[in-house]
């Protein structure tokens, strides 16, 4: 491949003529390489022109709605893709002839052990007070109910305190948890320990109030944790509506019977792969930038939102760079990680792959919040670094997303930022997320072309500024 080495100005001048789309064709690549510089703000202010061209060939150019015209060709065709699926694994083999397609370097699946589960057939109804069919999800690696359901009054309750201060009442109960929502991170652990902490004190089966602070009567389904030495047990999530509506009733001292009928079966280990894909560094390959997002969703909706978004934006950020022929120093590798959604699997997996290399990985990226508006990002890393993003983000004054704070959100990526690798999250005005979490809601509805497109080029300026610069991000241990 031949290749070009051009300084600033005639950066500046294919920027502004336009001539940058003569390097689309693949036959050269354009290598940015900015004056000689002061100091490190001076250095990343110099690639202003390169990041106003990303952001208007992914606004308001040739790219405008190709995320989103991308994502909801793939979520049309395949719909959800859960984890150990046929439909996954189509969806993976579908993107790796994409990645192709489009011209990035290096596109391959990497295999992954993920754990298979089956929803099967589910219902719940109130026999008492009144007969009410109830409106479910089973949560992820929940067993089963006997033939025939299990019917079984109902104990309701506000709080795990609660729970233990009346275990005497719960023995042979359906417990029916209606906690208030505080926070994900905070609420999350009733859908994540409800069963357990039901089975403890005998209760025979679990309802958890749905992890959201808004309902229509639509229960969000997710995953959920068994321990060993404590009996399995039914858990399924219902409604905010039906929730509160069973509290309302026991504190009345109504008689609560419910009838709970689930088929869910737990396979076992199947595999599966993450997508990998990437524009390969001019001067250091051996050195990684990473941006990512999980293919993967829960068996309902279309996972456009969680996390297509997050894979396609990732995806979108090599096309952009690759599409204006620019090739950073560093490597910069997408990876859509499979396996999330039980649990971190594939990221995980990939992490003990290659964590042998760790200190050739300069940053992690990950997007899996939403792709609304851009704010800017969450970010994890020692003071040095913290001062290079700062001043990288500044970049993206054009879409006004050059906010910055910590901790980043990067559930995928946590792996190698414990180890001290400078990390991130897209952080994005994502106030509507919850609302669609893990829902038959989650749908090409909730995604926005343009919203998709100032994320692609945020994802896509910070990546490749970062790849591009003169030196690693400082940490604290640069052996690592």
């Amino acid at each position: 491949m031949a290749t070009h080495i051009v300084s600033k100005a005639f950066v500046a001048m294919v920027v502004l003529s336009g001539v940058a789309q003569g390097f689309t064709d693949g036959s050269e690549t354009l290598k940015f390489v900015p004056h000689s510089k002061t100091d490190l703000k001076d250095e990343i202010s110099q690639y202003q022109d390169i990041a106003d061209e990303i952001i208007k060939l992914s606004v308001y150019g040739a790219a405008q709605n190709q995320s989103y015209n991308r994502l909801a060709e793939m979520v049309d065709r395949f719909g959800n893709r859960m984890s150990g699926t046929q439909n996954l694994e189509d969806a993976i083999d579908y993107m790796l002839d994409k990645l192709k397609g489009d011209g990035l370097e290096n596109v391959h699946g990497e295999p992954v052990m993920v754990p298979s589960w089956k929803r099967g057939d589910e219902s719940a109804v109130m026999l008492q007070p009144r007969y009410h069919p109830m409106s479910i999800l089973g949560l992820g690696s929940s067993i089963g109910t006997p033939q025939g359901g299990i019917t079984a009054e109902a104990l309701v309750v506000r709080s795990f305190d609660e729970l233990h201060r009346r275990a005497t009442e719960a023995k042979g109960k359906i417990i029916v948890y209606n906690q208030d929502f505080i926070s994900y991170g905070v609420t999350v652990q009733y859908r994540t320990d409800g069963a357990y902490e039901a089975a403890m004190v005998g209760g025979v089966a679990s309802l958890i109030r749905s992890v959201t602070p808004l309902s229509i009567y639509s229960p969000h389904t997710g995953h959920q944790v068994y321990r060993d030495g404590v009996k399995q047990i039914p858990t399924a999530c219902i409604t905010v509506e039906d929730a509160e509506m069973m509290w309302r009733m026991a504190q009345r001292g109504i008689k609560i019977v419910l009838n709970l009928n689930m088929s869910a079966e737990n396979i076992g280990m199947v595999t599966s792969r993450n997508t990998v894909a990437e524009i390969i560094g001019y001067k250091y390959p051996e050195q990684v930038v990473l941006v990512s997002g999980h293919l993967d969703s829960w068996d309902v909706g279309q996972g456009a939102m969680d996390d297509g978004g997050g894979a396609f934006i990732s995806w979108q950020a090599l096309s952009l760079i690759h599409q204006l022929g620019l090739r950073p120093k560093r490597t910069l590798r997408a990876v859509l990680w499979t396996g999330e959604e039980q649990g971190l699997v594939g990221s995980q997996a990939y992490y003990e792959a290659h964590k042998i290399n760790i200190s050739n990985f300069d940053f992690v990226m990950e997007s899996d919040a939403g792709t609304f508006t851009p704010q800017g990002l969450g970010f994890t890393g020692n003071n040095g670094s913290y001062e290079v993003i700062k001043n990288v983000l500044q970049l993206l004054a054009p879409i006004n997303a050059t906010l910055i704070s910590t901790p980043a959100d990067g559930g995928d990526v946590a792996f190698w930022i414990q180890q001290g690798v400078p990390g991130a999250s897209l952080m994005n005005d994502n106030s509507r997320y919850m609302y669609f979490h893990h829902t038959n809601g989650d749908s090409m509805t909730v995604q926005d072309s343009h919203q998709m497109d100032l994320c692609s080029a945020l994802w896509a300026v910070v990546s490749f500024v970062v790849a591009d610069l003169d030196n690693m991000l400082p940490r604290d241990n640069p052996n690592l």
